[in-house]
């Protein structure tokens, strides 16, 4: 389920570059009008028919990690939408990194030595990665992905902060804040969020589909699956998601990327594999 889930979210690259017109806000607004509804009746399905008090229960951690994940789905959006997929999926990649590195000073947690070697490593790909897109007039694409990557870190955090075990209340909120921010957006620009009826059907679908059910496998399978090994299983996503658009759409990167991809993404398995040896309990 954990990899079926990684499969679906490496997509997200693909319906983005099949959608037409519609703009980042735009693809938010409706992709979250998908997203919200799935995961409110899993909620209800999980809570025994009390999502409000679900997501009551999330309280302000909640609410504001929810205001992050607006930041990083509208920051993946626009990352698409003006690097390569490639180089917009293996930055993201770095958000777990990012996490350790924000959870010593704001949580106080301690970074394993081997946590600090990724870091270093992946920010030599990190490196290589944005000064390819700078060449490449992408810049602007590399800092959404990066800031994209951040919104996600910020989100896991406020969920330890607020010693959340469901992260799937703050999700929910999040899709909700991110339809009103989006609108606002559209509105305050002039524009509208009415788009092409392939558009809405493509990021709608999107929402139900790759984000709404993807999060509910992920939910279900990762309950069974130590921390350590699901940051190996979900890697998935960031080795997909380029070869999509390159066998569909023939979309190619440079060498800038692919070695600063592979640069990050061993840190990010170096990681994981060192925390094998720190196995939480298998819940089931």
């Amino acid at each position: 389920m954990v990899v079926l889930a990684a499969l679906l979210w490496s997509t997200m690259g693909l319906l983005i570059r099949l959608i037409g017109d519609a703009g980042t806000w735009q693809i938010l607004f409706w992709r979250s009008v998908g997203m919200v509804p799935v995961l409110f009746v899993f909620i209800a399905w999980r809570s025994g028919g009390r999502p409000f008090r679900a997501v009551r229960k999330a309280g302000v951690a909640g609410a504001i990690g929810g205001f992050g994940l607006v930041f990083a789905f509208a920051g993946a959006i626009y990352a698409y939408q003006e690097t390569t997929v490639a180089n917009a999926a293996f930055l993201f990649a770095a958000s777990p990194l990012i996490t350790a590195a924000l959870g010593l000073p704001i949580l106080k947690e301690p970074v394993r030595r081997a946590t600090w070697v990724a870091i270093a490593v992946a920010l030599v790909g990190i490196a290589l990665m944005v000064s390819e897109g700078l060449a490449a007039g992408a810049m602007a694409g590399n800092v959404a992905a990066l800031a994209s990557a951040f919104g996600f870190a910020a989100f896991t955090i406020t969920l330890r902060w607020g010693r959340l075990g469901d992260m799937l209340p703050a999700v929910v909120l999040g899709g909700s804040f991110a339809i009103v921010v989006a609108w606002i957006v559209i509105t305050l620009n002039g524009e509208t969020v009415r788009v092409s009826a392939t558009d809405a059907s493509i990021a709608v679908g999107m929402g139900v589909v790759m984000l709404g059910f993807g999060m509910m496998i992920y939910t279900l399978g990762s309950r069974a699956v130590p921390a350590a090994d699901l940051a190996l299983l979900t890697m998935v996503e960031v080795l997909c998601a380029p070869i999509w658009v390159w066998v569909l759409l023939g979309e190619t990167t440079g060498p800038g990327t692919m070695i600063g991809g592979a640069v990050l993404l061993s840190a990010l398995a170096f990681n994981a594999l060192t925390g094998l040896r720190h196995r939480p309990p298998i819940v089931v």
